[in-house]
């Protein structure tokens, strides 16, 4: 089953954790120095804040799925549908290890596909390449840009 997934970068996070607090009705489910992550039921989405980019806004959208045979339907359709991805096996971001697949809508807005396999104790790898990633390991090269063939993006 999926999970609509919404990540935004805030200036402030213990400000921004209150809020989001008060709107959902519920403390955060993960809750760091520089992130905060809310698994909500009704509805059913995997909301995410943090401070890495620098700047305030819509970081990326994506669906959370909860099997690698759901994450493979997704990116399947993706590539039938002629729409180039980024693939990251085992990619370490948002204090989480994760198999997923990045696209890009016309407009430029990163779209996440992605089965968590675990939690992490970082919110990701040190060495990220910055040609190829952001602090929250949204490819920022255009994913139309590169070819459909399996790439690697994301925190090293």
């Amino acid at each position: 089953m999926k999970r609509f997934h919404v990540h935004v970068s805030v200036m402030d996070l213990r400000q921004s954790i209150g809020f989001y607090s008060k709107l959902f009705g519920v403390e955060p489910t993960v809750a760091k120095s520089d992130y905060a992550k809310w698994m909500l039921d009704d509805p059913r989405i995997n909301f995410a804040i943090s401070t890495r980019e620098g700047k305030a806004g819509l970081n990326h959208l994506g669906f959370q799925v909860d099997t690698s045979d759901e994450l493979t339907q997704l990116r399947e359709q993706a590539q039938q549908a002629d729409i180039a991805a980024v693939e990251e096996m085992g990619a370490a971001c948002c204090y989480a290890k994760s198999d997923k697949h990045w696209i890009e809508d016309p407009q430029g807005i990163a779209w996440e596909t992605f089965h968590t396999l675990g939690d992490i104790p970082v919110f990701g790898t040190a060495a990220v390449k910055a040609d190829k990633a952001s602090a929250c390991c949204t490819p920022k090269v255009s994913i139309s840009a590169i070819p459909i063939k399996v790439q690697s993006a994301c925190c090293g």
